[in-house]
């Protein structure tokens, strides 16, 4: 909330039946990661309620945060987490054109070195981006 308020994300918050169903933060200037230099809006934090999955409201969270997103910049990025609990996150991300930027995965907002250790937590990450369509 205090990054909304100070202009740095704009939030979107689903809502369904007057409960709070899901949930994504729209970064326009992200300070680490590999788009951090190119200015490219990153979606972070999104979340659906595991009660409400499945129901469509994380394709419309997704949707809202690609349109704002896409309408400053041509590419909007996320980061992915690598252990299973993400992976209906990653399956979503391919499915909606998103592809790896190529850095490889990161950890503690770091590149991973080939070879280097790490922990399969929250802090190793893969990135994505997705470019828009000009139809």
């Amino acid at each position: 909330m205090k990054d909304q308020e100070e202009g740095r994300c704009i939030s979107v918050v689903a809502e369904h039946e007057g409960s709070v169903a899901g949930y994504v933060n729209l970064y326009f200037h992200q300070l680490k990661g590999p788009f951090a230099s190119l200015g490219y809006p990153e979606i972070v934090d999104f979340g659906v309620l595991e009660k409400y999955r499945r129901q469509g409201i994380g394709a419309r969270l997704m949707n809202v945060a690609e349109e704002i997103g896409f309408q400053s910049s041509h590419v909007v990025c996320i980061g992915v987490g690598l252990h299973s609990g993400y992976g209906s996150a990653q399956r979503m991300y391919v499915k909606r054109g998103y592809v790896p930027d190529g850095s490889g995965v990161w950890y503690q907002d770091k590149v991973c070195e080939p070879y280097m250790d790490c922990c399969n937590d929250d802090d190793l990450v893969l990135y994505f981006s997705k470019g828009k369509c000009f139809t």
